[in-house]
């Protein structure tokens, strides 16, 4: 069950996979020109948000992201290994469209990845660990975290979160326990 705090999220800037559409999972993918552009107008809009600790991804393209946006905030940092993207085995480095990602980060064990069930289990823990930390705690991590967290909470979401666009959700505040996603 996730911890009923609001946390702030941010996917980590473009890579030359995500542009190529490629899978990457846990495969280390930089981010390229346009990620590093998207990773410095993030921490333009995050500026004036009181952010005090950000929790991270290890992979490269996350941790740089968060590394870019904490040049503003000058906050405490923490990485997680909870965080890290879904692990697609066979598939990472292959062409995939937005319906085959969906259809493969729920099927991933079936290519020598994360079975769905136990990546969702990770991507919690992982969230879990990030929003007990001195808050409001900024998670930056990766499209499969995004989608594990919307379907664990059942967020009434219809696509993917954006390269740095940052979100922040909040925790149900009534009795049909619906989670918030809000535009920052």
């Amino acid at each position: 069950m996730l911890q009923k705090t609001p946390f702030y999220f941010l996917r980590h800037g473009q890579t030359d996979w995500n542009l190529e559409h490629r899978c990457q999972g846990q495969t280390d993918v930089p981010l390229n020109a346009t990620g590093i552009g998207q990773a410095g107008d993030a921490k333009a809009r995050l500026t004036d948000i009181p952010i005090a600790t950000i929790c991270c991804s290890p992979l490269g393209r996350a941790r740089q992201t968060a590394e870019i946006v904490n040049e503003a905030l000058n906050c405490r940092f923490v990485v997680i290994d909870g965080l890290q993207e879904c692990r697609f085995g066979e598939a990472e480095g292959k062409l995939i469209t937005h319906e085959t990602y969906h259809k493969l980060i729920r099927s991933a064990g079936t290519t020598g990845g994360e079975i769905f069930e136990d990546f969702v289990e990770r991507a919690i823990a992982g969230l879990n660990q990030a929003i007990v930390e001195p808050g409001p705690v900024l998670v930056v991590a990766h499209g499969g975290i995004f989608n594990a967290l919307q379907f664990h909470v059942g967020l009434d979401y219809d696509g993917d979160i954006k390269n740095c666009v940052p979100v922040r959700f909040e925790p149900p505040t009534n009795k049909n326990n619906v989670w918030k996603m809000i535009s920052v």
